[in-house]
């Protein structure tokens, strides 16, 4: 099982709700981040996001768990951006 699935299935198990849910769906996302091998980059979130826990994700805090998957998705810059002169890398870890 990925740590991606393991994080999924173990907030599935949550009953937070609310601002709990979304801590909890937090810890959960730099869990991940931190457990990924190597760089984590906007290509692995798409495919994070294309696997079966995260498009079955029900519990309030899994939900917001591939929530803040997907705005990886959106908030790192391409590396057309960065050729063009934004700073930094697109890495997360």
């Amino acid at each position: 099982m990925t740590a991606l699935s393991r994080i999924i299935d173990a907030l599935e198990d949550s009953p937070a709700q609310g601002a709990q849910a979304l801590d909890a769906a937090r810890l959960g996302f730099l869990e991940w981040v931190f457990a990924t091998p190597g760089p984590v980059t906007a290509r692995m979130a798409r495919d994070a996001l294309e696997t079966q826990a995260a498009r079955d994700a029900q519990s309030p805090a899994a939900r917001a768990f591939v929530g803040c998957v997907r705005e990886v998705c959106t908030c790192v810059p391409s590396s057309a951006q960065r050729r063009r002169g934004a700073r930094g890398g697109a890495w997360l870890n």
